[in-house]
């Protein structure tokens, strides 16, 4: 599944670091990912079991490809993680941080600050103003 940016999009949202609006809750599925593009940026999208939906960046980074809304979702302790679907590096959703680097130089995750309002998902990328 792949969401879509509302109408809010668009150069004024980037010059002021409003957030967009992505998409409907309920166009996301509980414990699965989904990519959107946010201002002209791959972002994967999970819907925690709790209702709350989490934002990271969509590039893999130890890969390099745009695959993590198709990773594995799940938790360590309490934490929320997302597999990564190519060499299986697990990320936790709130901080980003690679909690099993495989061997390799941990890589972390950027997050975006991601709010549902009024049943809607919307997205400030990291970095914005």
């Amino acid at each position: 599944m792949t969401a879509t940016t509302g109408p809010t999009t668009g150069a004024t949202a980037a010059a002021t670091g409003a957030t967009v609006d992505v998409c409907a809750l309920e166009a996301l599925v509980p414990e699965r990912g989904a990519a959107a593009m946010v201002e002209g940026q791959q972002v994967a999208l999970v819907r925690l079991h709790d209702g709350q939906v989490a934002a990271v960046q969509q590039r893999d980074p130890y890969s390099g490809a745009m695959v993590l809304s198709r990773g594995l979702v799940g938790t360590r302790g309490d934490r929320p993680v997302l597999i990564s679907p190519m060499y299986k590096q697990a990320f936790d959703l709130e901080t980003g941080a690679c909690l099993d680097s495989k061997g390799e130089e941990p890589r972390d995750l950027t997050v975006h600050d991601c709010q549902v309002v009024a049943g809607r998902v919307h997205v400030r990328l990291a970095g914005a103003r």
